[in-house]
């Protein structure tokens, strides 16, 4: 089924709101799209002060869905984020008070200053989109994306987030300082006021919603498919790793390769996406072995390294 072009101008919108708000971040607006479309979560690590939590209140105000943010600290609490169970005298019964979560586009902000139980409180919300207080289950809002942000590892007062919880982002994103050309742009822009706010809704929520069913029928032939599945098992065999990517990372590179082409107006994926969006994919799903780390390999070169290794098939379109 050929890509319908009132899907592309509804996403082209989207795109130009989220160019108008952070300036020379092209590619990684395009990332954060693929996610939205592909029905996953991102993360984004970085500084602070690169407009993170900007981007995604961009991204929710362009499409008119509910909005919530959660500052992550030591001190937070699961309930704080799925919320409570309140008991209610005069009826006699409790009542479900919904927590931040019970929303379209929610940010976790620095995530990783959350303690672990509180962070193990979102495994539910990002793979079945529902919480449950006291034995009873809440189905999240449709649709629903979790935007995480974190600070570097290194910075004081984080933890390491869990393997199940990294599993379970689609992508890993760093946005990375302006180049100065665009800073100095941002230095005048920024004069009346925050460049969000005067963004306008160019869509809704109903309409994403049918984008991505649209993606599900974008085609992966089956020597792309191949392609894609030789890198996600080689990350398992790979030397310098001890854990590689799991099934669960496979079904996730094969929807974020089919809203990538689509963001490409393609109703087919292409080599080329599978080996642009590798890294992101794969990266953050990976673990090194001490050795390796000591030697100063990364996980972003170890997928690239297996990149080289693996033979691209030769397939154009259906």
């Amino acid at each position: 089924m050929p890509v319908r072009q009132e899907s592309m101008n509804i996403i082209y919108s989207v795109r130009s709101n989220l160019e108008s708000c952070l300036l020379g971040k092209e590619f990684e607006i395009q990332l954060l799209l693929t996610a939205l479309l592909a029905g996953g979560h991102v993360l984004i690590e970085d500084v602070p002060g690169t407009g993170k939590t900007q981007l995604i209140k961009a991204l929710a105000k362009s499409m008119q869905g509910e909005y919530r943010r959660i500052q992550c600290n030591p001190d937070i609490l699961p309930s704080d984020i799925t919320g409570v169970s309140v008991f209610h005298p005069r009826d006699e019964r409790f009542y479900f008070r919904p927590g931040p979560v019970m929303t379209n586009v929610l940010l976790a902000d620095e995530i990783n200053r959350a303690t672990t139980k509180t962070q193990s409180a979102l495994l539910e919300v990002m793979e079945e989109r529902s919480v449950t207080v006291d034995g009873e289950t809440h189905e999240l809002p449709h649709p629903f994306m979790l935007c995480a942000t974190q600070n570097p590892i290194d910075f004081e007062g984080t933890y390491m987030l869990p393997e199940a919880q990294l599993d379970r982002f689609m992508l890993k994103i760093s946005l990375g300082y302006p180049d100065a050309a665009t800073e100095k742009e941002l230095m005048f822009r920024s004069r009346h006021g925050q460049l969000v706010d005067k963004l306008k809704p160019v869509t809704h929520m109903d309409q994403i919603s049918s984008i991505q069913d649209e993606i599900r029928d974008v085609f992966l032939g089956e020597p792309v498919a191949d392609y894609l599945l030789s890198i996600a098992r080689a990350t398992r065999e790979h030397s310098s790793i001890i854990l590689g990517a799991s099934p669960r990372a496979t079904l996730s590179f094969v929807n974020a390769v089919k809203a990538y082409a689509f963001l490409q107006k393609r109703d087919y994926v292409l080599p080329d996406d599978v080996k642009i969006l590798a890294p992101y994919v794969l990266s953050h799903r990976i673990m090194l072995r001490p050795e390796s780390r000591l030697d100063n390999v990364t996980p972003e070169s170890v997928i690239q390294s297996i990149l080289r290794q693996i033979k691209v098939p030769v397939q154009m379109g259906r």
